[in-house]
């Protein structure tokens, strides 16, 4: 390689890094001093001073745990019954010889075109109309809530995944006689398994942290993590709500940890079985 190719290659390598300029920017303004700010009020009291009062105050009153763990269960709930509506849909929609054309994908992901506050005032008034208001029922209007909104982001990952099973397997296990559950259980679900954990991920959090869908549906009787963050935040209580703000970032990390090692695709670690 001559001198002159040697400094271009070097040349386009360093316009290469200067792209990466915005992305590294837009980082650092509403990701990196965000964080370093919610450090900062976690553990600081009003006047700036380095305190543990939101740390004591969070685990001294009850009702700030409480609806943690309403939180986890709503996040839990919603999840499962995603996970429950949203897998065999995604498996019809991956199954060529049934849906040989994009049309339905695009019907199912086509709520996440309307606003989000649309929907969740549309739901409303449709649950009124059978009579599960939220003053009545708060609980069950706000799951029916989130899994309506919820539900199209357990489908598409579950899809993107399905579409990439080694069909190869199943066929030659159904031709050895292996029974159809068997099927499911030894071959389908493990290679469906990042999926499941994306899907997992992609509604687990986004629940704890939604305060619109639980206000709207259940009249202001469900609460959930980030209804209490957002009316610590609008009544100024910066200490407080930075510090449940972090432990919420706690759990992102640890559900993050928990399911790095199921993220991995069978189908690309194997290099092939895309159909």
């Amino acid at each position: 390689m001559s001198a002159a190719t040697r400094r271009l290659s070097r040349f386009f390598a360093l316009k290469r890094k200067y792209l990466a300029f915005p992305y590294v920017l837009f980082l650092v303004l509403f990701i990196l001093i965000p964080a370093i700010l919610i450090l900062f009020y976690a553990f600081t009291d009003e006047t700036g001073a380095p305190s543990l009062d939101a740390l004591v105050g969070f685990f001294s009153t009850p009702s700030k745990p409480s609806v943690l763990l309403v939180s986890l269960f709503m996040g839990l709930q919603t999840t499962l019954v995603c996970l429950l509506l949203g897998y065999p849909a995604a498996y019809f929609l991956a199954d060529r010889k049934i849906n040989r054309n994009t049309v339905l994908v695009v019907l199912f992901i086509m709520p996440m075109w309307i606003n989000f506050v649309i929907r969740t005032g549309a739901t409303r008034d449709l649950l009124s109309a059978i009579g599960l208001d939220g003053g009545s029922h708060p609980w069950e209007a706000t799951l029916i809530g989130m899994v309506q909104n919820y539900l199209p982001f357990t489908i598409l990952p579950l899809y993107t995944t399905m579409l990439k099973l080694d069909r190869s397997q199943m066929e030659a296990a159904a031709d050895l006689g292996c029974p159809p559950w068997k099927v499911f259980v030894r071959n389908v679900l493990p290679q469906s398994l990042p999926g499941i954990v994306s899907a997992s991920e992609m509604v687990f959090m986004p629940v704890m942290s939604s305060y619109v869908i639980s206000d709207t549906l259940s009249e202001g009787k469900i609460t959930l993590f980030g209804n209490s963050i957002y009316l610590n935040f609008s009544n100024s209580q910066w200490n407080e709500g930075s510090f449940m703000a972090l432990v919420f970032l706690v759990l992102i990390g640890i559900s993050m940890l928990l399911t790095r090692g199921f993220e991995r695709d069978p189908a690309a670690e194997r290099g092939g079985g895309l159909w």
